[in-house]
């Protein structure tokens, strides 16, 4: 019993008042319930508010939620066979190849995050291919990561910008969490953050994708919804608003790709003067 509450009985005794109750302290509640409810507030609240009549996202629904698309162009023939001894890897043939790029719900990592939408593009033909996953709705990712791995095959070779260190392991939870086996798992993996940074760190003022697209491929994206703000315009069409920053994620998302074939197409020629 502290000093203050014995004070406070003697005065309600000396007042007639009786004894003192001592209320009990509500149990306190975590960090991350309490973000939880005040997330869910803000969903709640601002869902009427936000309600819109662009609601088309792009491609074809393949299963509920789900919603795919495919484009073949021409972009950079590829040799048979990639020199792939900047990035100290054995020459692959480039049917072998498998760029990707996945678009998530933020860069914090742990089992919160997840992926809204995945591109992957190779080259079919001697055309490049970029295909894209969205999913419109939470349950739908069990199906996109099933559809992401009929993609994959023994003898793939992943092609990334930092993919080894974020999208492959966030993949990896996504699969574990929904009980699917992880079929990047044992893949060769090329990602071209590693090299870039050996040959141009210093030289350049960051070596972020769009720093060296512009750089080596005289690439500069106009009108490019960046990518901190994915996570945005995703949750904002889950509540019920516009689909058109959505649309332009999957813009950002396609560039990303073809970024990685030119930079990795590049580096490979540069290897080999």
């Amino acid at each position: 019993m502290t000093a203050l509450v014995a004070r406070l009985r003697q005065l309600r005794a000396q007042t007639g008042q009786g004894s003192l109750t001592v209320a009990k302290p509500a149990p306190a509640i975590s960090t991350d319930v309490r973000r939880l409810l005040q997330r869910h507030a803000q969903l709640k609240q601002g869902a009427s508010s936000i309600a819109s009549r662009d609601r088309e996202v792009a491609g074809t629904e393949i299963a509920p939620g789900l919603r795919y698309t495919e484009c073949l162009f021409d972009w950079l023939p590829p040799p048979a066979v990639v020199d792939a001894s900047f990035a100290r890897m054995e020459p692959v043939h480039h049917s072998r190849l498998l760029h990707f790029d996945a678009e998530t719900t933020g860069l914090a990592g742990g089992t919160g995050t997840r992926a809204f939408m995945i591109g992957a593009a190779d080259w079919v033909d001697g055309r490049f291919r970029i295909r894209q996953l969205t999913i419109t709705s939470m349950a739908a990712e069990t199906a996109m990561l099933r559809v992401f791995a009929d993609w994959l095959s023994e003898d793939t070779v992943l092609v990334s910008y930092n993919g080894k260190c974020y999208d492959a392991p966030l993949l990896a939870t996504r699969y574990r969490l929904a009980r699917l086996a992880n079929p990047l798992l044992g893949l060769g993996h090329l990602d071209l953050l590693h090299p870039v940074r050996r040959r141009w760190k210093g030289s350049w003022e960051n070596c972020r994708l769009a720093t060296v697209e512009r750089q080596l491929l005289g690439v500069v994206r106009e009108d490019d919804l960046p990518g901190s703000e994915a996570p945005a315009a995703w949750l904002t069409y889950l509540r019920g608003g516009s689909a058109a920053n959505l649309r332009r994620v999957a813009h950002h998302n396609a560039q990303d790709l073809k970024s990685l074939a030119g930079v990795l197409l590049h580096m490979a020629a540069l290897e080999a003067r």
